[in-house]
């Protein structure tokens, strides 16, 4: 039986950057993963779902290049190539992770990992089984999809947010059953690419939790290019066809029927910790499953910690990694916390929308003199000049101390403008340091500065209200 100091198990976003972490600390630690290096972000998740949608925006952007002065003919889509090329971006990711665990002196192994005590893990791997003695263990093991009852995946035509990745070809149709941003993600990007679009969704409106003038934008742009959204609408039942399944929606203006090529179910995810006996060795979790833990992300016994998914919300991957530094320093008996204050966080629809910190309703419920200020892409050159006018940038500070509490976008390249009102928050600046600071021009983020200069009364490029 080998010893270490610690053993991650999982390798995703949140173990991998935990077992680097630990090993620069100085801390024989291995990382143990049954699967791919990278986890379901890297693997089958964001980066494969980023790779498509960038390719997906720029068939779209010269398909209706018209309006630029582009005239291209017989442009098409060779799907194929396509996910070849996705392939290759998430092996050379993936490549890079296993560079980095190597230069860092992280041993990794591949097998599935099953906790005897708190002190002990076995992997069982294809050559057999392995006993290790640690002082510490991390659990890393994500999330996985939730199925639905009649509508279990078969991976080909009902299938989860993995296989809608590894479509061998383009779908005509495909029924979206969830309106949440794994979902609309994945619609948006079809839709762009050719598909025809459906979306059914139980609740009032698509992205349920996310502000509805935020939605909005959403919901008119899938519209307007020919999707079909059922709102308040449930599905009934799901029957296989010879060219892939008729379904059944119930709606509030009555049932329809809906004939589609492939059935994309996303309707939430569920932390994996099946086989990981943390009932025998004491770990508390949550009526949902997921794993309790502080901040210093130690369970309730005390040398196993949990971080990422298996944690709980928000699932993020940005999330699970400085969850995983956090463990790491914790184990290795540094006095650190997760002391941040918000967790931006980005959806990669068509426009894009993006968010930290307090909405303008969480800030009045927290006691807060809320003041709000916003700023359209539509008066802002660089958004005019792109031809990507829709949405705005707006702050929710203090009226009081315009100590900025938060920050919405909806609109273009908003995953990329969300982190400067991250950092204002964990800065604590005000809505004068934004305004205050140069952004050059003509760009983007200047829109965050002129919401900015709204909030604090003198706003340039719009009519003071």
């Amino acid at each position: 039986m080998r010893e270490v100091d610690l053993v991650v198990i999982g390798g995703g976003p949140g173990g991998y950057v935990c077992a680097i972490r630990a090993s620069q600390l100085g801390l024989k630690t291995v990382l143990v993963e049954k699967a791919r290096l990278g986890g379901e972000c890297l693997i089958a998740g964001c980066i494969p779902s980023k790779s498509i949608i960038s390719v997906a925006k720029a068939y779209d952007k010269v398909r209706e290049g018209a309006k630029f002065g582009i005239h291209a003919e017989n442009i098409s889509i060779d799907f194929t190539a396509l996910q070849a090329w996705k392939a290759g971006v998430v092996r050379s990711l993936e490549t890079g992770v296993a560079t980095l665990c190597q230069g860092y002196k992280v041993e990794v192994i591949k097998g599935e990992a099953e906790l005897t005590d708190p002190n002990k893990v076995v992997v069982k791997t294809e050559g057999g089984t392995e006993e290790i003695s640690t002082k510490n263990i991390v659990i890393a093991t994500g999330s996985t999809s939730i199925s639905l009852p009649g509508l279990e995946f078969d991976g080909k035509t009902i299938v989860s947010s993995r296989e809608a990745l590894e479509l061998d070809r383009l779908p005509k149709r495909m029924l979206i059953v969830g309106g949440g941003y794994i979902g609309l993600e994945i619609a948006g990007m079809y839709q762009r690419l050719g598909s025809q679009i459906t979306v059914v969704e139980l609740m009032d409106q698509l992205l349920p939790g996310t502000e509805t003038d935020l939605v909005r934008y959403v919901q008119k742009s899938l519209e307007r290019r020919g999707a079909a959204i059922h709102l308040k609408s449930k599905v009934l039942s799901v029957e296989k066809t010879g060219e892939g399944a008729r379904a059944k929606v119930e709606t509030p203006q009555g049932e329809v029927v809906v004939d589609t090529d492939i059935v994309l179910v996303s309707v939430g995810r569920r932390p994996v910790t099946r086989n990981l006996n943390l009932d025998k060795i004491g770990v508390d979790v949550d009526p949902k499953g997921y794993i309790k833990s502080d901040q210093q992300m130690r369970t309730n016994v005390r040398n196993v910690f949990a971080i990422g998914d298996v944690r709980g919300m928000p699932l993020l991957a940005h999330k699970a990694q400085k969850e995983g530094i956090v463990a790491a320093e914790s184990a290795s008996g540094l006095p650190t916390v997760a002391e941040w204050k918000a967790i931006p966080w980005a959806i990669f629809t068509d426009p894009e929308i993006s968010g930290v910190g307090l909405t303008e309703k969480q800030a009045v419920e927290a006691g807060y003199q809320v003041k709000r200020s916003r700023f359209p892409f539509s008066a802002l050159g660089r958004a005019i000049a792109a031809g990507e006018t829709e949405g705005f940038v707006r702050i929710i500070s203090d009226a009081t101390t315009r100590v900025v509490l938060g920050v919405q976008i909806v609109g273009p390249e908003a995953s990329d403008l969300i982190s400067e009102a991250a950092l204002a928050i964990e800065m604590g600046a005000t809505t004068e340091d934004l305004a205050l600071t140069i952004h050059p021009h003509p760009t983007l983020p200047e829109a965050v500065m002129e919401a900015a200069e709204s909030a604090v009364g003198r706003p340039i490029h719009q009519l003071r209200l």
